[in-house]
């Protein structure tokens, strides 16, 4: 059984892009390292991933990370700390989530290219919460509109990030390839789905690329 251990009073957050429904913010520590690694542990050894293929622009292509997705409305599987860090992401961020996304990138090879979440695919104006476990690796953040650098941000074992419901519209997101020996690393993704969605059954992650 994983007992949650948090720091008592999360550091405010950094806020990273601005918006009015409160932009894409980044809390560096949300679980103490030794939680951090604990869960890490338990979800790469006990959940249930799987590879895929996705069409990418004019072809299918293998995805380069393994996925594993889960309801939060249904029984969880035993062992999992889903709930846990489900209750800890609600104590700061307090929205319905319905359902969770697991990216294990397994090594520097592994990526999520530039993209944003299908609008129609979350329910407004609940944020996704991100936390991180094992290795940091670097989030890129481009606004659409082309003004401005892209922001880099490097997401640490234990962090949290949450993206508004409106920064999908203006921005994109990814997790590029590093040929730097990197470790293995996982998001942990809370959103709040429609309830049609949740009734199909399609509560993994849909998202949509960056058009070239």
């Amino acid at each position: 059984m994983v007992q949650m251990d948090l720091f008592d009073t999360p550091a405010a957050p950094l806020q990273v892009l601005d918006d009015a429904e409160g932009g894409v913010r980044y809390w560096p520590q949300l679980l103490t390292p030794a939680m951090a690694l604990e869960c890490f542990a338990a979800l790469r050894d006990g959940a249930d991933w799987r590879s895929q293929r996705r069409e990418m622009y004019d072809r299918v292509v293998d995805v380069p990370r393994l996925l594993a997705s889960y309801r939060l409305d249904a029984a969880l599987p035993p062992g999992l700390p889903l709930q846990c860090l489900l209750e800890t992401v609600q104590a700061v961020l307090p929205a319905p989530y319905n359902a969770v996304g697991l990216n294990l990138y397994r090594d520097g090879r592994d990526s999520v290219a530039m993209h944003h979440d299908a609008l129609h695919t979350l329910v407004a104006p609940h944020p996704i919460a991100l936390l991180s476990l094992g290795a940091a690796r670097r989030m890129n953040l481009r606004a659409n509109d082309g003004r401005g650098r892209a922001v880099g941000l490097e997401l640490a074992p234990g962090s949290l990030l949450a993206m508004s419901h409106a920064s999908q519209l203006t921005h994109t997101h990814g997790i590029p390839k590093t040929s730097r020996a990197v470790g293995e690393r996982m998001s942990v993704v809370f959103r709040v789905r429609p309830a049609e969605r949740m009734a199909a059954g399609q509560h993994g992650p849909h998202w949509q690329p960056t058009p070239r």
